[in-house]
């Protein structure tokens, strides 16, 4: 039995272009709210930004959000759980960046309570990416100066390959902070045991439901954890070869051929 449907959104829901098929969603919420499925955006994205996503549907829908990849979690519009980096926690990471050679040339992404915030010299093509992703987006002389609380700090690198990043954050920090790699060569630091997963199961303990009522859909490594939690965790085909080795279960189609949707589709005509 389903009673709760969970999906990331870029790569996964969304298509390249940012789209999705607003009125054959519309239909499958109009019979998930019939049938009592909870709907679910678990992102690496903070609320603002889901919410602008999902505006075509919340006039007549209530939609959920696991958002900051875990770090804050939406009951509607009201959030019902968040789990801060501390001052000291922020120091050290941008401290490591500051002294990580290989760090020269990236972008540092802090997503706060009341905005997104980068440093006065991000520019260029990255930064025209940030903004389309985070608002409101502000950019600052001082980034351990933003009075703000933070939820998520977000590396960009210019190379795509951030596992070695990923590695080495972990050997530093996984005493007290998670990092994991969100795709387009970003690495996300969060506060400790937040993850997709962890968020899903706030949720979870509102609506009484257990793990193996839960489907979720992902592309990333930020999506495993929520993928082998979930009672049916459903890979994307787009999703690159070391996550086909993790995750066996694959959506109809990929993300530019709406594949959340028809695999939706596929398991809602089967309740």
């Amino acid at each position: 039995m389903i009673k709760m449907i969970a999906t990331d959104m870029d790569g996964t829901f969304l298509r390249d272009n940012k789209a999705y098929d607003v009125q054959r969603f519309r239909e499958q919420l109009k019979f998930m709210e019939q049938q009592q499925i909870r709907f679910v955006a678990a992102s690496g994205n903070p609320y603002r930004q889901l919410a602008r996503y999902f505006e075509p549907v919340l006039d007549d829908f209530t939609i959920d959000f696991v958002a900051d990849n875990g770090a804050r979690i939406y009951q509607g519009e009201s959030m019902i759980f968040d789990a801060p980096i501390s001052n000291q926690q922020l120091a050290k990471v941008i401290d490591w960046n500051a002294n990580n050679p290989a760090s020269i040339d990236n972008m540092i992404i802090l997503s706060g309570l009341r905005g997104t915030y980068v440093s006065n010299h991000a520019t260029g093509a990255t930064l025209a990416e940030v903004k389309s992703f985070y608002t409101p987006l502000y950019q600052v002389e001082k980034l351990l100066e933003i009075d703000d609380t933070i939820f998520k700090i977000t590396f960009v690198w210019p190379s795509k390959q951030v596992s070695p990043y990923v590695a080495s954050l972990r050997a530093m920090f996984s005493d007290e902070l998670h990092a994991t790699g969100s795709g387009f060569g970003s690495v996300d630091i969060l506060a400790q045991g937040v993850n997709k997963a962890t968020g899903l199961q706030v949720l979870q303990r509102k609506y009484n439901i257990d793990q193996s009522e839960i489907v979720a859909f992902g592309d990333n490594e930020n999506d495993l954890e929520m993928l082998k939690y979930v009672g049916k965790g459903i890979l994307m085909p787009n999703a690159y070869d070391a996550m086909q080795q993790e995750i066996s279960l694959k959506a109809v189609t990929d993300n530019n051929h709406d594949g959340v949707l028809a695999t939706i589709d596929s398991l809602l005509e089967n309740l």
